[in-house]
């Protein structure tokens, strides 16, 4: 499960274990509550989607992919290594360390999971310093008591184990002794201004190597600046880096959504998160138009209101966007070009190749 990942921004999934609740409208169209491992549960009778439904952990052979791709990273890195002494230099590029995004089917921080499990998958983490660990979670309010639970509620977790999270812990409470795990980056999602405003004050509070979000499915135009900043200058305004930039997150995700029921996704609101991170200098990756695109690109479309209408005849008055037609065309062909250009930014952060 996972290797070789279709997602356009890491090498690798992995799922700890399937099952989550809906927390928020982006959760609406889940494709991970209709994923075949799901539903393959739920014909069985082990309903694994939603408040108190019993999670499934997944195979233990499913538990040893990581350390394989952990050794095959290590390997790359010692015949680069090697390569480079032999060669004086000229050995090609540098080998990029793989991205194993954690979890496509679950949530890491979902609090219905047993403490002893998330125990377990940070020492993985520990475990495999070759890989980079992308922990994407709607739920970044969590990781503090989490983190907590895991030294109260779990006697099995190991001395290395507790020693990463009290050096985690410290770099909040003790700046001067605290150390992150370096090969962590800590994600979330934010689907539109409310869960922005929600979520990014709880990211912004987790030390981390690289903190990123993740705006898929996006429902509306995100400005990433702080409220009383957003009165003032266009997107070239110094306030921008107040969220954006070195002390902040570090990293922004994009793009619509696809699959059943997917909703469109006007193309001023990826316009705008793009023309913040260039204005603050922060990578921005723009993955997927969804199942809707521009419908001028490939055929007559629907009209789509930005205030969420959809309807074949005249609509109301978009609130401050142009009125756009989109056509539902299908992920593949929408593409992932945003106004003529593929955007693959990722961040540079310790260990990592550019």
């Amino acid at each position: 499960m996972g290797e070789n990942s279709k997602i356009e921004w890491c090498h690798h999934t992995f799922n700890p274990w399937i099952g989550c609740t809906k927390v928020s409208p982006g959760c609406a169209n889940c494709y991970a509550e209709k994923s075949t491992r799901a539903r393959v549960l739920r014909a069985g009778g082990h309903e694994t989607w939603g408040k108190g439904a019993e999670r499934s952990l997944t195979s233990e052979a499913n538990w040893k992919q990581p350390l394989k791709w952990n050794r095959e990273a290590g390997l790359d890195w010692e015949n680069w290594t090697r390569a480079v002494e032999a060669r004086a230099g000229d050995s090609g590029p540098m080998p990029t360390r793989p991205r194993v995004f954690c979890a496509s089917l679950a949530d890491w921080l979902d609090n219905e999971v047993p403490i002893e499990w998330l125990a377990r998958l940070l020492q993985l983490i520990h475990d495999t310093p070759n890989l980079d660990w992308l922990l994407l979670t709607k739920r970044p309010e969590n990781w503090r008591d989490r983190i907590d639970a895991i030294a109260m509620d779990c006697p099995d977790a190991s001395e290395e184990l507790l020693d990463l999270l009290e050096g985690w812990i410290d770099c909040i409470d003790m700046p001067e002794r605290g150390q992150w795990p370096e090969n962590v980056w800590i994600g979330t999602t934010v689907e539109d201004q409310t869960r922005a405003e929600e979520r990014i004050p709880h990211l912004l509070a987790i030390p981390a190597a690289a903190r990123f979000l993740s705006c898929e499915p996006l429902l509306s135009q995100v400005d990433l600046r702080l409220d009383e900043e957003r009165l003032t200058g266009g997107p070239d305004d110094e306030s921008v880096r107040t969220r954006l930039g070195p002390h902040g997150i570090h990293w922004v995700i994009c793009g619509g959504e696809s699959g059943p029921g997917a909703r469109p996704m006007h193309p001023d609101w990826a316009r705008s998160l793009r023309d913040q991170c260039a204005a603050a200098g922060v990578p921005f990756f723009f993955k997927q138009w969804g199942d809707w695109a521009i419908a001028s690109d490939h055929c007559d479309g629907r009209v789509y209101d930005a205030a969420g209408a959809l309807n074949d005849g005249t609509i109301g008055k978009a609130i401050g966007l142009a009125r756009m037609a989109l056509a539902r065309v299908g992920k593949k062909k929408a593409g992932r070009l945003l106004d003529g250009i593929e955007h693959n930014g990722f961040p540079i952060v310790k260990g990592a190749s550019a």
